[in-house]
């Protein structure tokens, strides 16, 4: 297995447009695995960890930039108050050791349908900026997904950097596993309430073959505040609402049976989580913090 190193971002990019099937290697927290246990070997590992732009983070025209190599440690203490939802997915990744080394790029580079920073970055309505000696070019997050552990990358592109618009509202991530730490997620959700443009952004995760917003469910919600006058009055939610929404991400989904539990379970789940995150939210949303209309 050969061993490519580079220390800057055009020796990166000049190495994988040479050699495609080069693995990118950050934080390694899933690669490593795969390769310990012989699920993947692959003939050559590309190093990113020396290159420091990507473990940088900027504004970028209203939008916070950040960069692929990030470690979840840092985007929770640096980026916490920008970013709550993408923190809160961030905080439930592993062990502090796998936090201080696991990357968000990592993540999307996996795709793994399960992987935690998925709902929130669609919920976000987030975008991928990858990269290859041909030039640059940015995803909108919902269509990086194209399959299970699949992703819009061409073979000579590497991920730069993740766009993403800060909170205009509350925020909320919810996963449920086998036990409450630690644990790769059984099903997950995602919510973000923008008061500002009156919108709600969804992201559902292990429950289908890609992560995916439940956009029907988002765009229900937010006719119905409006509707009912909400996101002036800030009254209470209607329970019929919440029911409703919780219904219409259920109904967004497509899971499976597998080892970590049944699609009825999943199904279940994320209904649930739905009404409990949206309720959360929308209590943020009724406290002082946010009678400006944003956050």
């Amino acid at each position: 297995m050969d061993f490519i190193q580079p220390t800057s971002w055009d020796e990166a990019l000049a190495a994988k447009a040479a050699v495609p099937d080069a693995l990118p290697l950050a934080g390694g927290t899933d690669v490593m695995v795969e390769i310990n246990f012989d699920v993947r070997r692959p003939d050559a590992l590309l190093d990113l960890t020396r290159i420091p732009e990507l473990s940088q983070w900027s504004q970028d025209s209203g939008r916070i930039r950040v960069g692929a190599g990030l470690t979840y440690a840092r985007l929770i203490s640096e980026l916490g108050d920008r970013l709550p939802g993408l923190a809160m997915a961030a905080r439930t990744v592993g062990s502090p050791q796998i936090r201080n080394r696991g990357t968000v790029g990592g993540n999307l580079g996996a795709a793994s349908p399960a992987g935690d920073c998925h709902p929130p970055l669609l919920a976000a309505g987030a975008e991928i900026e990858v990269a290859s000696t041909r030039g640059t070019r940015r995803i909108p997050v919902e269509d990086f997904y194209t399959g299970v552990k699949q992703n819009a990358l061409a073979p000579d592109e590497l991920i730069s950097a993740i766009l993403i618009p800060p909170a205009a509202g509350p925020q909320q991530f919810s996963k449920i596993g086998t036990r409450n730490a630690m644990v790769i997620a059984v099903a997950s959700f995602s919510i973000g309430l923008d008061p500002r443009s009156r919108s709600v952004g969804t992201g559902i995760g292990s429950a289908a073959p890609t992560p995916r917003p439940a956009s029907g469910a988002g765009q229900f919600l937010a006719a119905a505040l409006d509707e009912a006058g909400l996101w002036e009055s800030r009254g209470e939610l209607p329970e019929p609402v919440v029911r409703e929404f919780g219904e219409r991400v259920r109904a967004a989904a497509a899971p499976i049976d597998d080892v970590r539990g049944t699609a009825a379970y999943r199904l279940h789940a994320l209904a649930v989580m739905a009404r409990r995150t949206l309720t959360w939210a929308w209590n943020e949303y009724r406290d002082d913090e946010y009678r400006d209309g944003g956050g």
